[in-house]
């Protein structure tokens, strides 16, 4: 029988998690809000610390709501969706002042979070895995540190195109019998499906992720669901027969359409392949590069380094304004679709370069005026940090998806630089996640 505690949240942690101290025990509990009274079965141990769901509140907070999701607390993708939106937005500033203090160092204001509109519904992509409950074929999202999958008939923070398309693949797998994969037996067909979404186009792309090179009725199948989808531009295959928890493999096959889908982000078009990083939250990634590039303060004279460019987004977008635009990304495909945008948009001032962006900095002896990155949720590197220090830009915009990453490089960024200001964004509505852009300036 699991352990039941009664006790009180007394903070919330980075992820969002109430944190509950019972004796001598810290236990994480998974939507309990601050101040909360709650009895709680423990789940499982990690790390010293123990997890925990609610079982019984005695004690609401003000700022609880009804989520929209009936599945939201076990699912563990939104971990917000049973609170007020301001909140929400309160808890991602405090995230980041806590980093900022901790982590940095540094006693930095941080100004308010910018909303998002509609936290809701925002998704541009969705990637599910498939699976097999009572005969039927399911669809929806991992429980919070299992393979089990919960079904779902539709993600409040998905775009709604996709609920739709969902529903249609499983009902098309029942009707043409074609397996699920099976995680234990490794056999099955489909492991997972990815959908893209354009926010300006009406153009969809179907990413359906196979354990098999081909699969019956497949003509048949991708027939009959752009059929009944005409927003559909593109259906690919994408083989990953590996025993991994990797969702894509290397080898795809375009079934219908072509290869990629549109999207727009100001007045820049991109085309966006399944491989593609491209921000999930288009509305709010407008409002991010323009905070950026209002940061940056380009002007036709300078020399700007893109570093960690994905396919270029921002960079791209800076080249209009800019004399020069250096682009650096390491993902071979996301080059090839920085170098296609760059041609389809006719920019001729910026170079697109497949590098390390460590390597390259250190390697490179060309003066930047302003520097521009956008690193993974890891952060940066201290080579990258002090050769950036080293080629003395007058201006660094960092952005950041993940606060104690960027604390930590701030801490040695902020020995030759001061920090102008500290904006926190809203991209992720409803998770426990932030971004956040950050403008230095030279000493």
């Amino acid at each position: 029988m699991k352990q039941i505690i009664r006790g009180v949240c007394i903070d919330i942690s980075s992820e969002g998690l109430g944190i509950i101290k019972a004796n001598w025990m810290v236990i994480f509990v998974n939507g309990l809000l601050l101040n909360e009274e709650a009895d709680v079965e423990i789940q499982y141990k990690r790390a010293g610390v123990f997890y925990a769901v609610i079982k019984k509140i005695y004690k609401f907070s003000k700022d609880r709501i009804k989520p929209l999701c009936p599945i939201s607390t076990a699912c563990g993708g939104c971990t917000f969706q049973n609170v007020t939106y301001q909140y929400e937005l309160e808890f991602k500033k405090k995230k980041v002042e806590d980093a900022i203090r901790k982590i940095a160092h540094l006693d930095t204001k941080v100004n308010d979070v910018i909303p998002n509109d509609n936290p809701y519904h925002y998704r541009n992509k969705i990637q599910v895995p498939f699976g097999r409950e009572n005969k039927h074929v399911v669809y929806g999202f991992y429980k919070s540190n299992t393979h089990r999958i919960i079904p779902i008939k539709e993600c409040y923070i998905e775009d709604e195109r996709a609920a739709k398309i969902l529903q249609d693949i499983a009902s098309l797998m029942d009707s043409m019998h074609i397996d699920p994969y099976n995680e234990d037996a490794r056999t099955g067909v489909i492991r997972h499906v990815l959908i893209r979404t354009s926010h300006y186009y009406d153009d969809v792309m179907v990413v359906l992720v196979t354990n098999t090179k081909t699969f019956p009725s497949r003509n048949n199948f991708v027939k009959e669901l752009t059929k009944r989808h005409s927003e559909i531009k593109s259906v690919i295959q994408n083989i990953n027969m590996r025993d991994t928890n990797v969702i894509l493999g290397e080898k795809e096959e375009t079934l219908f359409g072509k290869n990629f889908i549109r999207d727009r982000l100001m007045d820049v078009e991109f085309h966006i392949s399944s491989k593609s990083f491209f921000q999930v939250n288009p509305v709010q990634c407008e409002k991010l590069y323009k905070t950026a590039l209002n940061f940056a303060k380009i002007d036709k004279n300078d020399e700007v380094l893109d570093a960690y460019a994905g396919v270029a987004t921002i960079g791209i977008i800076a080249s209009k304004v800019a004399k020069h635009v250096t682009s650096v990304e390491s993902v071979k495909e996301a080059v090839e679709n920085a170098k296609e945008n760059a041609k389809r948009n006719n920019i001729n001032n910026i170079d697109i370069i497949e590098a390390d962006c460590t390597e390259y900095l250190i390697n490179n002896d060309k003066h930047f005026d302003v520097v521009i990155l956008d690193p993974p949720r890891k952060g940066s590197t201290p080579e990258f940090l002090n050769a950036l220090i080293n080629n003395a830009p007058s201006r660094i915009v960092y952005i950041s998806c993940e606060p104690s990453t960027l604390a930590r490089d701030l801490e040695i960024l902020s020995k030759s630089y001061n920090i102008e200001v500290i904006q926190p964004v809203d991209m992720f509505s409803r998770s426990f996640h932030v971004e956040t852009v950050v403008c230095l300036y030279k000493r």
